[in-house]
């Protein structure tokens, strides 16, 4: 019997495609493949439908701003319900085209400082939320169910045939692209410049449809960076619990750290404290980071052999361009970046992550989601998790599989993940909580876990280390959280004074003076830098303090 055959045609992406770039060859806007910025709005509007996933480049380091102020100012009544992809929210223009009705749903990663904008968008029923993403997931779903049909990206210069440089700041540009033009997508890049060869092809002509030269450069924030005086003494004093209840016993040597005031700190201590302790050209040699200037001091004194990057940091092209042994450089001399390919190698290079949380409840699930903030998760759920695909053993890797637990689970290695929380937060928030704030909460159909217990070996607070990876079970896991959390938090009372110093004797739990850290010694005076007029001496004037944190 013949089987049925469906009629219907197995080109309608390409038809489609074929006939929005009709549209704009109607409007007569396009010099070959070159737009003027004044015609940013007529063309999206020309290449836009209702309805259509469109991935705006808003990552950490690079964001397309003209072309985000281009599609917040279409016409609603003609470009609507747009289902808009994007690793960060970090610009007003990413919440307006909500505002203004001409976006309905959205995928993301990180919120960053729209977090309280967006919790109340979503909360007024503005925002519908597909999900909060880690990064790799996002890109992943980019080439199967979330496949862009238009992309908007950036480049710091292109030349007339459409070829795009991206400078330091390739970040996830070349997979956006990707995923949308092997789906029949369209790509349109913002440009600094127009030139006349670019210093490398990032991305090459056939992949981009149409480049805007706006004149102006790429926004970029100095989001890794944290000025050593604003480093206070508890974070201080639990850098130093780290080094040398952590990074010392284990044997770290490859790491990846989150960004804030509590891991600066001990990128400024290896120098001092860390050499102390004679972890110079042993410990944190290689890392999954972005160019954080508080790092400068480390290179200088020789404990880091190598950085592979996510992105650039603003004030750190000329330093980075001169350490070439260090950092990951393209033919051009600037900086090579890579978000996915520096998403793999801190899910499967590195022995150890370190992050802060804002809230981690009493069996060391963690979030940086609350009602009234949706920050996301960026990178910290891969880095923070134990990769079972990994095979390659490290001495830190196996030496962190000897816990009771983890030998019960007959697992050759184990991947550190160490997970931050002051007792109190600046805003007076407490940290340990019974239960997550984010669970139950509305238009997230599962809690929003950054890190989920399981995964994390050890907690640490101002009050000592929680050594979970040594525990038999989940409730000695929960007792020892217990023993750290702030005499305000309700989990503190369930644990009493003779359970916590049993939990020390067995060395499930450590105090500061039970591994020899003197917390009288942790003030800024153990700092290598005190300031970034300090990062930039060590750096020999090759750092640039960005204009707005001068």
């Amino acid at each position: 019997m013949k089987p049925h055959i469906r009629h219907c045609t197995w080109n309608s992406l390409a038809d489609n495609t074929r006939a929005r770039h009709a549209r704009v060859a109607l409007t007569g806007i396009a010099a070959g493949k070159v737009v003027p910025e004044h015609s940013a709005g007529e063309l999206l509007a020309a290449i836009l439908e209702p309805g259509d996933r469109v991935c705006i480049e808003g990552n950490n380091q690079k964001q397309a701003r003209a072309l985000a102020r281009a599609l917040a100012g279409l016409d609603p009544a003609t470009i609507h319900d747009l289902h808009m992809l994007q690793s960060c929210v970090q610009l007003s223009e990413h919440l307006a085209v909500f505002e203004r009705g001409i976006a309905r749903r959205l995928d993301v990663s990180y919120a960053g400082p729209q977090a309280g904008h967006l919790a109340a968008l979503v909360a007024d029923g503005r925002v519908e939320l597909g999900s909060f993403h880690t990064y790799a997931e996002l890109y992943s779903r980019y080439f199967l169910d979330l496949a862009p049909r238009v992309a908007l990206v950036a480049a710091q210069s292109a030349d007339r045939a459409g070829n795009l440089y991206t400078g330091p700041n390739t970040e996830e540009t070349p997979l956006i692209v990707e995923a949308a033009k092997c789906r029949q997508g369209i790509v349109v890049a913002q440009v600094e410049t127009l030139v006349e060869r670019v210093p490398r092809v990032d991305i090459a002509a056939d992949w981009v449809d149409y480049v805007i030269v706006v004149g102006e450069p790429c926004l970029r924030l100095p989001l890794f960076t944290r000025d050593p005086a604003k480093i206070s003494d508890a974070s201080i004093l639990i850098a130093m619990m780290v080094l040398k209840g952590i990074y010392l016993p284990l044997g770290i040597t490859s790491l990846n750290h989150g960004i804030g005031h509590d891991t600066a700190a001990i990128e400024l201590l290896l120098p001092t404290y860390g050499a102390e302790l004679g972890m110079r050209g042993t410990h944190c040699t290689h890392w999954a980071l972005n160019p954080h200037p508080t790092l400068i001091p480390a290179i200088e004194s020789g404990f880091v052999k190598s950085v592979y990057s996510f992105g650039a940091e603003e004030g750190m092209d000329a330093y980075v361009a001169e350490r070439s042994d260090v950092f990951a450089l393209g033919p051009d001399g600037s900086l090579r970046s890579n978000r996915p390919y520096a998403q793999m190698a801190g899910q499967y290079a590195v022995d150890l992550f370190v992050g802060a949380t804002l809230e981690i409840d009493q069996y060391g699930n963690s979030t940086t989601i609350t009602p009234d903030r949706f920050v996301g998760f960026g990178g910290a759920p891969h880095m923070g998790s134990n990769p079972r695909g990994r095979r390659h053993a490290t001495h830190a890797w196996q030496a962190c599989a000897q816990g009771a637990w983890y030998q019960q689970q007959g697992l050759p290695g184990r991947k550190a993940v160490v997970q931050i929380a002051h007792t109190v937060s600046r805003s007076g928030r407490q940290a340990f909580v019974e239960r997550l704030s984010a669970v139950g909460m509305v238009g997230m159909p599962a809690c929003p876990v950054m890190i989920y217990g399981d995964d994390v070996t050890h907690v640490v607070s101002e009050n000592g280390i929680a050594h979970l990876w040594r525990c038999r079970d989940r409730e000695e896991r929960r007792r020892c959280i217990c023993a750290i959390a702030g005499e305000g938090s309700t989990l503190r009372p369930q644990v009493s004074d003779a359970d916590s110093k049993q939990l020390r004797a067995s060395g499930l739990v450590s105090r500061p003076g039970d591994i020899g850290v003197e917390p009288a010694r942790a003030t800024g005076e153990l700092l290598a830098a005190r300031s970034l007029d300090d990062i930039v001496e060590w750096s020999g004037g090759l750092y640039s303090i960005p204009v707005c944190l001068a």
